[in-house]
Protein backbone atom coordinates (compact mmCIF):
# COMPACT_ATOMS: atom_id res chain seq x y z
CA UNK A 1 0.00 0.00 0.00
CA UNK A 2 3.05 2.29 -0.43
CA UNK A 3 1.63 3.32 -3.67
CA UNK A 4 -1.65 4.55 -2.41
CA UNK A 5 0.48 6.85 0.32
CA UNK A 6 3.09 8.36 -2.29
CA UNK A 7 -0.13 8.86 -4.63
CA UNK A 8 -3.64 10.15 -2.64
CA UNK A 9 -6.32 8.44 -4.71
CA UNK A 10 -9.96 8.33 -3.36
CA UNK A 11 -11.31 5.60 -1.40
CA UNK A 12 -13.40 4.40 -4.32
CA UNK A 13 -10.27 3.93 -6.06
CA UNK A 14 -8.33 2.12 -2.82
CA UNK A 15 -11.07 -0.17 -2.83
CA UNK A 16 -10.77 -0.99 -6.64
CA UNK A 17 -7.04 -1.74 -5.98
CA UNK A 18 -7.69 -4.01 -3.36
CA UNK A 19 -10.33 -5.66 -5.10
CA UNK A 20 -7.49 -6.39 -8.00
CA UNK A 21 -9.33 -4.09 -10.39
CA UNK A 22 -7.77 -2.29 -12.92
CA UNK A 23 -8.30 1.19 -12.92
CA UNK A 24 -10.14 2.69 -16.60
CA UNK A 25 -8.71 5.37 -17.86
CA UNK A 26 -11.30 7.73 -19.89
CA UNK A 27 -10.41 8.86 -23.99
CA UNK A 28 -10.81 12.28 -24.65
CA UNK A 29 -11.92 13.92 -27.74
CA UNK A 30 -10.31 17.29 -28.88
CA UNK A 31 -9.58 19.25 -31.86
CA UNK A 32 -6.10 20.73 -33.29
CA UNK A 33 -7.02 23.37 -35.03
CA UNK A 34 -8.35 24.68 -37.80
CA UNK A 35 -5.84 27.31 -36.77
CA UNK A 36 -2.94 26.02 -34.91
CA UNK A 37 0.31 27.00 -35.92
CA UNK A 38 1.99 23.52 -36.77
CA UNK A 39 -0.77 22.08 -39.11
CA UNK A 40 1.11 24.32 -42.20
CA UNK A 41 -2.71 25.92 -43.32
CA UNK A 42 -6.12 25.68 -42.94
CA UNK A 43 -6.52 22.50 -41.44
CA UNK A 44 -8.66 20.55 -38.57
CA UNK A 45 -7.41 17.23 -37.04
CA UNK A 46 -10.03 15.55 -34.70
CA UNK A 47 -7.96 13.58 -31.65
CA UNK A 48 -8.84 10.94 -29.98
CA UNK A 49 -6.27 11.31 -26.74
CA UNK A 50 -5.87 8.64 -23.79
CA UNK A 51 -4.07 10.63 -21.30
CA UNK A 52 -1.33 12.42 -23.60
CA UNK A 53 -1.16 9.13 -26.10
CA UNK A 54 -2.72 9.78 -29.62
CA UNK A 55 -5.37 6.74 -30.44
CA UNK A 56 -6.78 8.12 -33.54
CA UNK A 57 -6.03 11.21 -35.21
CA UNK A 58 -9.29 11.95 -38.06
CA UNK A 59 -8.09 14.75 -40.23
CA UNK A 60 -10.78 17.12 -41.36
CA UNK A 61 -10.48 18.41 -44.74
CA UNK A 62 -12.15 21.04 -46.89
CA UNK A 63 -10.89 24.68 -45.59
CA UNK A 64 -9.37 25.93 -48.73
CA UNK A 65 -11.49 24.27 -51.53
CA UNK A 66 -11.28 26.24 -54.67
CA UNK A 67 -13.48 24.23 -57.17
CA UNK A 68 -10.02 23.85 -59.07
CA UNK A 69 -11.01 20.88 -61.34
CA UNK A 70 -14.70 22.36 -61.73
CA UNK A 71 -13.12 26.08 -62.76
CA UNK A 72 -11.10 24.30 -65.42
CA UNK A 73 -13.96 23.34 -67.32
CA UNK A 74 -14.90 27.30 -68.19
CA UNK A 75 -11.74 28.37 -68.62
CA UNK A 76 -9.38 27.66 -72.33
CA UNK A 77 -6.10 26.01 -71.42
CA UNK A 78 -4.01 28.35 -71.06
CA UNK A 79 -6.03 30.19 -68.26
CA UNK A 80 -5.89 26.98 -65.79
CA UNK A 81 -1.93 27.83 -65.37
CA UNK A 82 -2.46 30.42 -63.06
CA UNK A 83 -4.68 28.07 -61.14
CA UNK A 84 -2.04 25.30 -61.05
CA UNK A 85 -0.48 28.21 -58.87
CA UNK A 86 -2.09 28.05 -56.18
CA UNK A 87 -2.36 24.29 -55.12
CA UNK A 88 0.98 23.86 -53.95
CA UNK A 89 1.84 27.37 -53.92
CA UNK A 90 5.63 26.76 -52.44
CA UNK A 91 6.31 24.72 -55.93
CA UNK A 92 3.97 26.57 -58.36
CA UNK A 93 6.58 25.95 -61.05
CA UNK A 94 6.50 22.16 -61.17
CA UNK A 95 2.80 22.51 -60.87
CA UNK A 96 2.90 24.32 -64.11
CA UNK A 97 4.81 22.53 -66.01
CA UNK A 98 3.31 19.09 -64.69
CA UNK A 99 0.37 20.51 -66.51
CA UNK A 100 1.50 22.03 -69.54
CA UNK A 101 3.58 18.69 -70.20
CA UNK A 102 0.54 16.81 -69.85
CA UNK A 103 -1.62 19.51 -72.35
CA UNK A 104 1.95 19.14 -74.72
CA UNK A 105 1.30 15.42 -74.87
CA UNK A 106 -2.50 15.61 -75.70
CA UNK A 107 -1.69 17.77 -78.19
CA UNK A 108 1.75 16.22 -79.26
CA UNK A 109 3.63 19.20 -79.21
CA UNK A 110 7.80 19.31 -78.95
CA UNK A 111 9.57 21.74 -77.04
CA UNK A 112 13.02 23.47 -77.91
CA UNK A 113 16.31 22.29 -76.25
CA UNK A 114 16.51 25.73 -74.85
CA UNK A 115 12.87 25.68 -72.94
CA UNK A 116 13.60 21.59 -72.00
CA UNK A 117 17.08 23.44 -70.24
CA UNK A 118 15.39 26.82 -68.31
CA UNK A 119 12.44 24.02 -67.23
CA UNK A 120 14.58 21.83 -65.48
CA UNK A 121 16.89 24.79 -63.97
CA UNK A 122 13.91 26.49 -62.51
CA UNK A 123 12.29 23.15 -61.39
CA UNK A 124 14.75 21.92 -59.43
CA UNK A 125 15.91 25.88 -57.70
CA UNK A 126 11.72 25.49 -57.06
CA UNK A 127 12.50 22.37 -55.41
CA UNK A 128 14.83 23.32 -53.54
CA UNK A 129 12.86 26.72 -52.43
CA UNK A 130 10.06 24.64 -51.16
CA UNK A 131 12.43 22.35 -49.30
CA UNK A 132 13.92 25.47 -47.33
CA UNK A 133 10.44 26.45 -46.42
CA UNK A 134 8.37 23.26 -45.33
CA UNK A 135 10.74 20.25 -45.24
CA UNK A 136 13.53 22.33 -43.35
CA UNK A 137 12.87 25.69 -42.19
CA UNK A 138 9.63 25.43 -40.39
CA UNK A 139 10.22 22.02 -39.71
CA UNK A 140 12.99 23.28 -37.36
CA UNK A 141 10.46 25.46 -35.59
CA UNK A 142 8.10 22.95 -35.47
CA UNK A 143 10.11 21.15 -32.69
CA UNK A 144 12.06 24.12 -31.67
CA UNK A 145 14.69 25.01 -33.22
CA UNK A 146 14.51 28.99 -34.65
CA UNK A 147 17.83 29.59 -36.20
CA UNK A 148 18.03 27.12 -39.21
CA UNK A 149 14.68 28.86 -39.76
CA UNK A 150 16.68 31.89 -40.73
CA UNK A 151 19.19 30.44 -42.73
CA UNK A 152 16.64 28.57 -44.94
CA UNK A 153 14.60 31.73 -45.73
CA UNK A 154 18.04 33.51 -46.25
CA UNK A 155 18.53 31.38 -49.30
CA UNK A 156 15.47 30.41 -50.36
CA UNK A 157 15.08 34.80 -51.15
CA UNK A 158 17.93 34.31 -53.26
CA UNK A 159 15.78 31.85 -55.17
CA UNK A 160 12.90 34.51 -55.26
CA UNK A 161 15.10 37.44 -56.75
CA UNK A 162 16.15 35.35 -59.24
CA UNK A 163 12.65 33.98 -60.21
CA UNK A 164 11.19 37.96 -59.74
CA UNK A 165 14.02 39.00 -62.47
CA UNK A 166 12.74 36.08 -64.56
CA UNK A 167 8.71 36.83 -64.51
CA UNK A 168 8.12 39.39 -62.53
CA UNK A 169 6.87 36.97 -59.89
CA UNK A 170 7.94 35.86 -56.21
CA UNK A 171 5.42 32.77 -55.21
CA UNK A 172 2.79 32.05 -58.14
CA UNK A 173 4.85 32.18 -61.41
CA UNK A 174 2.51 31.13 -64.74
CA UNK A 175 5.96 31.15 -66.00
CA UNK A 176 5.88 27.30 -67.59
CA UNK A 177 3.44 27.48 -71.02
CA UNK A 178 2.00 25.07 -73.04
CA UNK A 179 4.85 25.07 -75.62
CA UNK A 180 7.29 27.06 -74.23
CA UNK A 181 7.54 29.87 -71.42
CA UNK A 182 6.47 33.36 -70.96
CA UNK A 183 9.91 35.15 -70.64
CA UNK A 184 12.98 34.61 -71.64
CA UNK A 185 15.86 34.53 -69.31
CA UNK A 186 18.34 37.85 -68.78
CA UNK A 187 21.56 38.62 -69.21
CA UNK A 188 22.60 37.03 -66.04
CA UNK A 189 20.48 34.39 -65.10
CA UNK A 190 23.03 31.92 -64.99
CA UNK A 191 26.04 33.71 -63.33
CA UNK A 192 23.18 34.57 -60.20
CA UNK A 193 22.79 30.75 -60.63
CA UNK A 194 26.30 29.72 -60.31
CA UNK A 195 26.59 32.56 -57.98
CA UNK A 196 23.64 30.77 -55.71
CA UNK A 197 25.06 26.99 -56.13
CA UNK A 198 28.38 28.17 -54.55
CA UNK A 199 26.63 30.11 -51.89
CA UNK A 200 24.06 27.08 -50.89
CA UNK A 201 26.53 24.56 -50.14
CA UNK A 202 27.72 26.19 -47.76
CA UNK A 203 24.10 26.74 -46.16
CA UNK A 204 23.36 23.42 -46.59
CA UNK A 205 27.00 22.54 -43.90
CA UNK A 206 25.24 24.92 -41.88
CA UNK A 207 21.80 23.49 -41.07
CA UNK A 208 23.44 20.23 -41.08
CA UNK A 209 25.79 21.55 -38.40
CA UNK A 210 23.09 23.56 -36.49
CA UNK A 211 20.04 20.90 -37.04
CA UNK A 212 20.98 17.41 -38.50
CA UNK A 213 23.17 16.45 -35.29
CA UNK A 214 21.23 18.43 -32.87
CA UNK A 215 20.56 16.31 -29.72
CA UNK A 216 17.04 17.65 -29.16
CA UNK A 217 16.28 17.41 -32.97
CA UNK A 218 17.40 13.94 -32.81
CA UNK A 219 15.21 13.06 -30.18
CA UNK A 220 12.24 14.04 -31.34
CA UNK A 221 12.29 12.96 -34.85
CA UNK A 222 14.01 9.23 -34.75
CA UNK A 223 11.66 6.23 -34.03
CA UNK A 224 8.95 8.83 -34.22
CA UNK A 225 6.15 8.63 -36.64
CA UNK A 226 7.95 5.40 -38.09
CA UNK A 227 6.00 4.40 -41.46
CA UNK A 228 6.93 0.93 -42.97
CA UNK A 229 7.82 0.60 -46.53
CA UNK A 230 5.04 -1.99 -46.45
CA UNK A 231 2.44 0.77 -45.73
CA UNK A 232 3.75 3.56 -47.56
CA UNK A 233 3.23 1.66 -50.61
CA UNK A 234 -0.18 0.42 -49.72
CA UNK A 235 -1.25 4.06 -49.12
CA UNK A 236 0.08 4.69 -52.17
CA UNK A 237 2.51 7.94 -50.63
CA UNK A 238 5.29 9.20 -53.16
CA UNK A 239 7.95 11.28 -53.19
CA UNK A 240 10.47 12.22 -49.65
CA UNK A 241 7.67 10.89 -47.88
CA UNK A 242 8.02 7.54 -50.07
CA UNK A 243 11.65 7.26 -50.26
CA UNK A 244 12.63 8.05 -46.54
CA UNK A 245 10.65 4.78 -45.81
CA UNK A 246 13.36 3.03 -47.81
CA UNK A 247 11.63 2.76 -51.60
CA UNK A 248 13.72 3.98 -54.29
CA UNK A 249 11.63 5.79 -56.71
CA UNK A 250 11.80 8.77 -58.62
CA UNK A 251 9.52 9.36 -61.72
CA UNK A 252 12.42 11.69 -62.71
CA UNK A 253 14.41 8.41 -62.97
CA UNK A 254 12.31 6.07 -63.08
CA UNK A 255 9.44 7.31 -65.65
CA UNK A 256 11.72 9.88 -67.15
CA UNK A 257 10.14 13.17 -68.72
CA UNK A 258 11.98 16.06 -70.69
CA UNK A 259 15.27 16.18 -70.41
CA UNK A 260 16.01 14.05 -66.88
CA UNK A 261 18.41 11.19 -68.79
CA UNK A 262 20.84 13.80 -69.43
CA UNK A 263 21.88 14.62 -65.57
CA UNK A 264 23.58 12.16 -63.48
CA UNK A 265 21.87 12.41 -59.66
CA UNK A 266 21.48 10.28 -57.07
CA UNK A 267 18.02 8.82 -55.43
CA UNK A 268 18.15 9.44 -51.42
CA UNK A 269 16.17 7.11 -49.15
CA UNK A 270 16.05 6.35 -45.65
CA UNK A 271 18.46 4.30 -43.76
CA UNK A 272 18.35 3.63 -39.97
CA UNK A 273 22.13 4.66 -39.09
CA UNK A 274 23.21 6.12 -35.68
CA UNK A 275 19.47 5.40 -34.21
CA UNK A 276 16.96 6.32 -36.73
CA UNK A 277 14.39 3.90 -38.57
CA UNK A 278 13.64 3.83 -41.79
CA UNK A 279 10.07 5.78 -42.06
CA UNK A 280 10.51 7.54 -39.29
CA UNK A 281 10.24 11.36 -39.19
CA UNK A 282 13.95 11.90 -39.26
CA UNK A 283 14.74 9.90 -42.55
CA UNK A 284 11.90 12.35 -44.14
CA UNK A 285 13.81 15.27 -42.88
CA UNK A 286 17.23 13.71 -44.35
CA UNK A 287 16.38 12.92 -47.27
CA UNK A 288 14.48 16.02 -48.28
CA UNK A 289 17.82 17.60 -47.18
CA UNK A 290 20.13 15.24 -49.54
CA UNK A 291 17.45 16.15 -52.48
CA UNK A 292 18.36 19.38 -52.33
CA UNK A 293 22.46 18.78 -52.69
CA UNK A 294 21.17 16.58 -55.61
CA UNK A 295 18.78 19.27 -57.16
CA UNK A 296 21.89 21.44 -56.91
CA UNK A 297 24.30 18.71 -58.81
CA UNK A 298 21.61 18.49 -61.53
CA UNK A 299 21.28 22.79 -61.66
CA UNK A 300 25.15 22.86 -62.13
CA UNK A 301 25.31 20.14 -65.02
CA UNK A 302 22.63 22.29 -66.78
CA UNK A 303 24.37 25.60 -66.45
CA UNK A 304 27.15 23.95 -67.44
CA UNK A 305 25.88 22.69 -70.62
CA UNK A 306 24.68 25.68 -71.13
CA UNK A 307 28.16 27.30 -70.68
CA UNK A 308 29.38 24.39 -73.01
CA UNK A 309 27.35 24.77 -76.09
CA UNK A 310 25.58 28.68 -76.52
CA UNK A 311 23.93 27.17 -79.23
CA UNK A 312 21.77 25.86 -76.10
CA UNK A 313 20.21 28.99 -75.14
CA UNK A 314 19.55 30.64 -78.22
CA UNK A 315 16.13 31.13 -79.91
CA UNK A 316 12.39 32.32 -79.26
CA UNK A 317 11.18 30.64 -75.84
CA UNK A 318 7.87 30.63 -77.33
CA UNK A 319 8.09 29.86 -80.99
CA UNK A 320 6.40 26.18 -80.45
CA UNK A 321 3.24 28.03 -78.36
CA UNK A 322 0.25 27.31 -80.15
CA UNK A 323 -1.73 30.13 -81.56
CA UNK A 324 -4.86 28.50 -80.55
CA UNK A 325 -4.25 25.16 -78.23
CA UNK A 326 -7.50 22.90 -79.02
CA UNK A 327 -6.34 19.46 -79.00
CA UNK A 328 -7.70 16.98 -80.65
CA UNK A 329 -10.65 14.75 -78.61
CA UNK A 330 -8.75 12.08 -76.10
CA UNK A 331 -7.42 11.73 -73.05
CA UNK A 332 -4.02 11.80 -70.94
CA UNK A 333 -2.39 11.59 -67.99
CA UNK A 334 1.01 12.55 -67.10
CA UNK A 335 2.73 12.47 -64.04
CA UNK A 336 5.75 14.85 -63.14
CA UNK A 337 7.78 14.86 -59.54
CA UNK A 338 7.06 17.67 -57.72
CA UNK A 339 8.71 18.66 -54.00
CA UNK A 340 5.96 16.51 -52.37
CA UNK A 341 5.88 13.70 -54.54
CA UNK A 342 3.85 12.43 -57.81
CA UNK A 343 1.56 15.25 -59.32
CA UNK A 344 -0.66 13.89 -61.82
CA UNK A 345 -2.82 15.49 -64.29
CA UNK A 346 -5.65 13.75 -65.97
CA UNK A 347 -7.55 15.45 -68.95
CA UNK A 348 -9.82 14.93 -71.29
CA UNK A 349 -10.61 16.69 -74.37
CA UNK A 350 -13.41 17.43 -76.84
CA UNK A 351 -11.97 18.85 -79.44
CA UNK A 352 -13.00 22.41 -77.83
CA UNK A 353 -10.88 25.28 -76.01
CA UNK A 354 -11.51 24.41 -72.80
CA UNK A 355 -10.86 21.09 -71.13
CA UNK A 356 -13.63 19.14 -70.64
CA UNK A 357 -12.62 17.26 -67.13
CA UNK A 358 -9.54 18.50 -65.75
CA UNK A 359 -8.31 15.58 -62.65
CA UNK A 360 -5.31 16.01 -59.95
CA UNK A 361 -3.79 13.64 -58.16
CA UNK A 362 -2.30 15.77 -56.06
CA UNK A 363 0.76 14.14 -53.86
CA UNK A 364 -0.08 16.30 -50.64
CA UNK A 365 -3.62 15.09 -50.64
CA UNK A 366 -2.42 10.86 -50.34
CA UNK A 367 0.20 11.79 -48.81
CA UNK A 368 -2.18 13.22 -45.65
CA UNK A 369 -3.94 9.60 -45.57
CA UNK A 370 -1.51 8.25 -43.66
CA UNK A 371 -1.68 10.29 -40.89
CA UNK A 372 -4.03 8.34 -38.44
CA UNK A 373 -1.60 5.08 -39.01
CA UNK A 374 1.37 7.28 -38.73
CA UNK A 375 0.37 8.50 -34.98
CA UNK A 376 -1.63 6.29 -33.13
CA UNK A 377 0.72 5.19 -29.58
CA UNK A 378 2.53 8.38 -30.14
CA UNK A 379 1.91 11.33 -28.01
CA UNK A 380 0.73 14.73 -28.93
CA UNK A 381 4.10 16.56 -28.50
CA UNK A 382 4.94 14.01 -31.26
CA UNK A 383 1.73 14.31 -33.53
CA UNK A 384 3.55 17.65 -33.96
CA UNK A 385 6.79 16.55 -35.24
CA UNK A 386 5.08 13.79 -37.51
CA UNK A 387 2.80 16.10 -39.08
CA UNK A 388 5.69 18.71 -39.97
CA UNK A 389 7.64 15.72 -41.33
CA UNK A 390 4.97 15.50 -44.33
CA UNK A 391 5.52 18.63 -45.30
CA UNK A 392 1.64 19.33 -46.94
CA UNK A 393 -0.09 22.20 -48.54
CA UNK A 394 -3.12 22.66 -47.66
CA UNK A 395 -3.87 24.26 -51.54
CA UNK A 396 -2.56 21.26 -53.13
CA UNK A 397 -4.84 18.94 -51.00
CA UNK A 398 -8.16 20.72 -51.07
CA UNK A 399 -7.67 22.34 -54.27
Amino acid sequence: MQELVDHPTTEAQVELIRSGKSLRSEEMTINMGPQHPSTHGVFRVELVLDGEQVVDAIPHLGYLHRCFEKHTEAMTYPQVIPYCDRMDYLGAMNNDWGYALAVEQLMGVQVSEKVEYIRVIVGELNRIASHLVGGIGTYGLDVGAFTPFLYCFRDREIILNIFEKLCGARLLYNYVWVGGLSHDIYPTFLDEIESFCGQFRNTIREVNELLTGNKIFTTRTKKVGVITKEVAINYGISGPMLRASGVKWDIRRDDRYSIYDRFDFEIPIGNDNDGALIGDCYNRYWVRMREMEESLRIVEQAVRDCRKTPTLMQGDVQKDVPKRIKPASGEIYSRTETSKGELGFYIISANGTNPYRVKVRPPCFVNLSILPDATRGYYVADLIAIMGSFDFVMGEVDR
